[in-house]
């Protein structure tokens, strides 16, 4: 390294991103993670639809923050028709400390994105199906991660 110069890394675009929604079962640790191209109501209520899917006779509480997504009249039309199953707990703005899945996501980054270079959006997408493929392989460490499990 030349002294006097800063480190150039590479990227291959600043707006280039990949979303991810996703939901802990807290009993047994299994992940449920929706990968998108964008976080949007559509996006989220696919996420939802998923859920209901996976768990189609089960109440399920869903921690959340507030992001308007969450609240768009197309997601509260389906709660209402068909979100029975669901129970949010919204969380007070600027709070996501107080969100366990956000200790997923910041296990996400540190393992996949941070000080790593992707070449595309395909290589990243690449890393997070190795990502998400481990820890579907292990649900203790999820819940210890996310503070559920001793």
């Amino acid at each position: 390294m030349v002294v006097g110069r800063q480190k150039q890394v590479p990227t291959f675009g600043h707006h280039a991103h990949v979303s991810l929604f996703g939901a802990v079962n807290i009993h047994d640790g299994e992940t449920v993670l929706h990968q998108t191209t964008a976080a949007n109501a559509a996006t989220f209520l696919d996420f939802l639809r998923m859920l209901k899917e996976r768990y189609p006779d089960r109440l399920m509480v869903l921690v959340s923050d507030n992001v308007r997504i969450h609240h768009a009249k197309m997601v509260k039309e389906f709660l209402r028709e068909e979100g029975q199953c669901f129970h949010f707990i919204y969380l007070p703005p600027y709070s996501p400390q107080l969100n366990p899945i956000e200790r997923l996501w910041k296990w996400l980054k540190d393992t996949v994105i941070a000080n790593v270079f992707h070449k595309d959006r395909n290589d990243i997408i690449q890393a997070i199906t190795r990502f998400v493929n481990y820890i579907h392989e292990r649900p203790e460490e999820v819940l210890q991660r996310l503070g559920c499990a001793g």
